[in-house]
């Protein structure tokens, strides 16, 4: 199924962020329970899961993780403002956006890598970011996959169970919160993810243009903000 390997990091970077622009879009706009909105909201659903994944890569072969950490921290900080007004019409909040959980993914990455700590500590401050996940967007699982998917790197199989793991958890977690009435079927659009990992993407970066590496991240604040001033003032 090798020749099916053909998404490049770049592509599928670019196809999550279609997704995350229809699941917001759907969110804001469209009736919920509607079949639009569930077919938005299930495309939407590669998002979290998959950026869990490039942050694992992107952890493995960044050249400073200094800067990498720095970037995330940033960007983190200036997404809370239209992630708040987005998702609760305010600001201040105590909900943060995914790039705060994939920050503290980060950090979990580098803790468990602190291998002059006890084995206790490590874990006792692991669970303490997966906590502190709890006020971000897509939590708990993008600071636990990305742990496992960058011990697993280089194992296709290892990767892929994880990724279905991680899968079946996020979805029990969706139906914990919401019962999972008919209204939010597209929830099992999780599944996708690792499925397109293990047979669609072929593992090579794309082109090196700084343009790839930030688009993501100018995005996400960006976007946010727009579909909160539209839904609000239009």
């Amino acid at each position: 199924m090798n020749n099916l390997r053909i998404l490049n990091r770049n592509q599928l970077k670019y196809l999550v962020i279609i997704a995350m622009l229809l699941d917001h879009t759907a969110g804001a706009f469209v009736a919920y329970g509607t079949p639009l909105y569930q077919a938005m909201r299930f495309v939407g659903r590669l998002t979290g899961i998959t950026m869990a994944y490039f942050l694992a890569e992107g952890y493995a072969h960044t050249r400073d993780k200094k800067k990498y950490g720095m970037r995330l921290g940033i960007f983190a900080l200036i997404s809370w403002i239209p992630f708040s007004l987005y998702e609760k019409g305010k600001w201040p909040t105590t909900q943060f956006g995914v790039i705060f959980t994939l920050f503290l993914g980060f950090l979990a990455l580098w803790v468990w890598e602190q291998y002059q700590w006890h084995i206790m500590v490590r874990m006792v401050a692991i669970a303490a970011l997966t906590m502190l996940s709890l006020y971000g967007d897509w939590f708990v699982v993008d600071v636990l996959l990305p742990l496992f998917l960058y011990q697993y790197r280089n194992d296709e199989n290892k990767k892929f169970m994880m990724g279905m793991i991680f899968a079946a958890a996020t979805f029990a977690i969706f139906v914990i919160m919401v019962g999972c009435p008919a209204g939010e079927w597209y929830n099992i659009g999780v599944f996708m993810v690792p499925v397109i990992f293990r047979y669609f993407y072929n593992g090579n970066g794309g082109s090196r243009k700084p343009f790839h590496k930030w688009f993501f991240y100018v995005f996400y604040p960006v976007h946010l903000m727009i579909l909160y001033l539209v839904k609000t003032f239009i």
